[in-house]
C-alpha cells in the first residue's frame, strides 16, 4: 500500500466508470463526492474523467486503450496521482501502474478513505482500527505483487535463498494482523467494561449516526459542550465521543457521536470499526443527523440505513434530526418534502443552536416508556439506596416521616425491581 500522506498534497486525477442500467447521474454524485473526499486527504483536483463500459476490464479496469490516455492526460495536466472511484484489484492496480508510469501513484476509494483514517486517528483505539483495515486491505496486494517470485525454504536437494522477500513479508503482515486483533479484543472487553458500569447508572444511550459532514459533532457539541473537533469536510472526526446530557425533564442520558457512514464504505472497513460501531448497536436510541442542504440528502440517508442493517442496529427507535435548515432557500419546498417523509422530524441548525429545545423535548418523548413515577419510602439508614434514586432518577418531592425519607420520583423501569421493597402505593 502507497504512503499517500505526502502525495496526497499534490495533484489529483478522478476516474469512474459509466455502466449500462445505472444512473449517470449517481455516478456523478459519486464522484463529486469522490472529490471531496481527496480535498479532505488534501489534494487538488485537476480533472475527472469518465468511461463507458459494459463492465469493468479484468486487466486494468478501464481498458488498456483509456489507460493510455490517462497516462498521456497525467503528463498534460502535471498530475502525480490517480484516484479511482471503485476498488481495484491487486493486478488492475499493478497494470495500470506500469501503464501511467512510476512517478504518478494508482490509488482506490478505499485507499483514498484509509488514507483519511489515518490522518484523523487519535485514540489508541482509532489507531489501531485504522491499521488493522489497512492491514488487512495490503495483504492480498501484497501476495498478488509478489506470486511470481514465491519460492519454498530451501533445504538438502532444493537449495536456495530460503524465504523470499515476499514470503517474510506476508508472514510479517499475518503475524501484525494477528496482533492488532488481539488487541482490539482488548479494546472491545475494555469498552464492554465501560458500558457496564454505565448501564448501573440505567441511562439511556442515545447515539449519534448520520452521514459523514451531516453535523454530528457541531450537534454533540452544542448539546454537551464536548469540544469535539468539527469542520466542514468528511471525517473530520473519527474517534468515539460519548458525554453525559441531562434533558429538560431532568432524565439523564449518555450521548455518544461516532464515525459518518458513507456510500460504497468497505465492507472490511465496518469489520475493522466494530469495536467503536458497538455503541450504535447497544444504544437505546438513535439520533440520525441529516444534512437536508445536501441535493442527495435522501441517497445519504439511504447509505446510512444500510449501514445500520449491516452492524445489526437497524430497526431501533430513531429521531430523524433534519440539519443545516439554515442552508436552505426561503420558500421551504426541501425541508417540507422531508418532513412530509418524515413527520416526527425535526428541523434544526445545529452551527447556530437554533431548535434545538425542540429536539431535546422530542428525546424526551421517545425515552417517555424508560421511567415510572413512584412514591418511595425509604429508611434514613439506607443512603446507598437514597443516592441511587438521585443520581438515576428524578426526585420531585422530599418529605420525612419519623425514621424515613418519603421521595415522589421519576425513576428508570429497569430501577423498579431493585427498589420494589421501598415502593409504597399512593393514598
Amino acid at each position: 500500500m502507497y504512503d499517500t500522506q505526502a502525495e496526497l498534497g499534490e495533484r489529483a486525477l478522478l476516474v469512474g466508470l459509466e455502466r449500462p442500467g445505472h444512473d449517470k447521474w449517481a455516478v456523478q454524485d459519486s464522484l463529486l463526492e469522490l472529490r471531496e473526499l481527496a480535498e479532505s486527504a488534501g489534494a487538488e483536483v485537476v480533472d475527472t474523467i469518465t468511461q463507458k463500459r459494459d463492465a469493468p476490464s479484468a486487466p486494468t479496469f478501464i481498458g488498456t486503450g483509456k489507460a493510455g490516455e490517462l497516462a498521456a492526460q497525467c503528463r498534460t495536466a502535471e498530475a502525480n496521482l490517480v484516484i479511482f472511484d471503485d476498488d481495484l484489484s491487486p493486478a488492475q492496480g499493478r497494470n495500470l501502474g506500469e501503464i501511467i508510469g512510476k512517478d504518478v501513484k494508482v490509488l482506490d476509494r478505499t485507499e483514498l478513505i484509509l488514507d483519511i483514517f489515518a490522518q484523523r486517528a487519535r485514540t489508541r483505539e482509532g489507531k489501531i482500527q485504522v491499521e488493522l483495515a489497512q492491514m488487512q486491505y495490503m495483504l492480498p496486494r501484497l501476495t498478488g505483487l509478489w506470486t511470481h517470485l514465491s519460492r519454498q525454504r530451501g533445504g538438502m536437494g532444493c537449495r536456495g535463498p530460503g524465504e523470499t522477500q515476499l514470503e517474510v513479508d506476508r508472514r510479517r503482515v499475518q503475524e501484525k494482523i494477528a496482533r492488532l486483533g488481539r488487541e482490539l479484543a482488548e479494546v472491545r472487553q475494555n469498552r464492554r467494561t465501560e458500558r457496564s458500569g454505565r448501564q448501573r447508572l440505567h441511562w439511556p444511550l442515545v447515539s449519534l449516526v448520520g452521514y459523514t459532514n451531516s453535523g454530528k459533532s457541531t450537534l454533540m457539541n452544542a448539546l454537551t459542550g464536548a469540544n469535539v473537533f468539527a469542520e466542514d469536510k468528511l471525517f473530520a472526526t473519527l474517534d468515539p465521543t460519548t458525554r453525559k446530557l441531562r434533558l429538560p425533564n431532568s432524565q439523564n442520558i449518555l450521548l455518544s457521536d461516532t464515525v459518518g457512514f458513507l456510500r460504497k464504505l468497505p465492507h472490511h472497513l465496518i469489520e475493522s470499526f466494530k469495536a467503536t460501531l458497538e455503541e450504535v448497536a447497544e444504544a437505546d436510541l438513535l439520533l440520525h443527523v441529516v444534512d437536508v442542504s445536501h441535493p442527495q440528502a435522501a441517497d445519504q440517508i439511504k447509505a446510512v440505513e444500510v449501514v445500520l442493517q449491516e452492524i445489526n442496529a437497524w430497526g431501533k427507535p430513531t429521531i430523524v434530526a433534519l440539519n443545516k435548515t439554515d442552508r436552505l432557500s426561503g420558500d421551504g419546498t426541501t425541508l417540507n418534502k422531508f418532513l412530509r417523509e418524515f413527520p416526527r422530524a425535526v428541523p434544526i441548525a445545529a452551527k447556530l443552536n437554533e431548535n434545538l429545545p425542540a429536539l431535546l423535548d422530542e428525546v424526551v418523548n421517545r425515552l417517555g416508556d424508560w421511567r415510572l413515577d413512584v412514591h418511595l419510602r425509604i429508611p434514613h439508614d439506607r443512603a446507598r439506596t437514597i443516592a441511587l434514586v438521585y443520581q438515576s432518577g428524578q426526585v420531585t418531592e422530599r418529605t420525612h416521616e419519623g425514621d424515613d425519607v418519603l421521595l415522589r420520583a421519576q425513576i428508570p423501569k429497569m430501577l423498579a425491581g431493585e427498589l420494589a421493597p421501598f415502593i409504597v402505593a399512593d393514598e
